[in-house]
């Protein structure tokens, strides 16, 4: 099934979008440092089980527009994006899907907004309510005396960092965060201040090409990794702005997918062992065997089957 690319005013932006198909809406929302590219394999399925499927470059990244104000990145801002898109295409109501980040976003967006929103799939990142600390007083908390990642993403100079060699940046986390990565090279969410380690060298997992590489380094040279970092410096404001979702839970029928080699879903396995307390109406969670944090990509086969399996029992 061919995809079409197209820009989108939504939300006084200009958000470009790649879509596939006719029928119901699925909106897919990519995660971090990523973009409408990871559901390269997802579009055409759908598309072909008879859906229509919308995947955007969310708000500061690829070839969507990069606002400067930090403030221009809260969840606000971020759900209110996917509502107009949606609104944009003509549509009343869709399903929403989202790995990483965009796996936030989603869920954020379902409990905003259960009247557009029907049905969810979340990817990688299992639903937590808000929790009764900002995210980096947890970030303490759990981890005394260590640096979670989130702290090194938020840091000024995280912006330069990543882009100094944009290739090897996005390699590096496409590898150490894969099922493939061999235990040594595995990513861990928390580091030792004390201890130096050496750069990873990584290796090119089977499901990852030189020509996907290209297409991300292309994309990461043009908008740069702010957009993307901005998200995360804005959890703290998330929390403070939204004390009404305290222990708010996803109604909508919901599908959950990870893999069982994520190491996102080893610091958030509380939160995934609750899902189905958190999400009175989960339909299915699967944990893919061998399968780290790219889910879609990894097993995009296994994913899509899941997918319209779901899609399909909606209709």
């Amino acid at each position: 099934m061919e995809t079409h690319s197209r820009f989108i005013e939504t939300n006084g932006i200009r958000m470009h979008c790649v879509e596939a198909g006719e029928g119901p809406l699925v909106v897919l929302l990519h995660g971090f440092p990523e973009s409408w590219y990871s559901w390269r394999h997802q579009l055409g399925a759908l598309a072909d089980a008879g859906f229509h499927a919308v995947a955007p470059d969310l708000r500061g990244y690829g070839q969507t527009d990069r606002p400067e104000a930090l403030e221009a990145y809260d969840i606000f801002q971020l759900t209110g994006d996917v509502v107009r898109l949606v609104r944009a295409l003509g549509e009343e109501s869709a399903v929403i899907v989202g790995h990483d980040w965009g796996a936030l976003v989603t869920a954020y967006t379902a409990l905003l907004r259960p009247d557009m929103f029907r049905a969810v799939a979340l990817l990688s990142v299992p639903y937590s309510p808000r929790g009764r600390v900002k995210p980096t007083e947890w970030e303490q908390q759990k981890y005394p005396g260590k640096i979670f990642y989130q702290a090194t993403l938020r840091s000024p100079g995280s912006d330069a960092f990543l882009m100094s060699d944009v290739r090897m940046s996005l390699w590096r986390g496409l590898y150490s965060l894969s099922g493939e990565a061999e235990e040594a090279d595995r990513w861990s969410p928390v580091r030792d201040p004390a201890v130096r380690t050496s750069p990873l060298v990584p290796k090119m997992p089977s499901w990852l090409t030189e020509h996907d590489l290209d297409f991300l380094e292309a994309e990461y040279k043009r908008a740069g990794f702010t957009g993307g970092l901005n998200y995360y410096r804005n959890m703290d404001r998330n929390w403070t702005l939204t004390p009404f979702l305290d222990g708010a839970k996803i109604i909508q029928p919901t599908l959950f997918i990870a893999g069982d080699r994520d190491p996102v879903i080893e610091f958030t396995h509380p939160a995934y062992e609750r899902l189905a307390t958190n999400i009175p109406n989960l339909k299915n969670s699967v944990l893919l065997p061998g399968v780290g944090h790219w889910t879609q990509q990894e097993r995009p086969q296994e994913v899509n089957g899941l997918l319209i399996e779901f899609l399909q029992a909606l209709k």
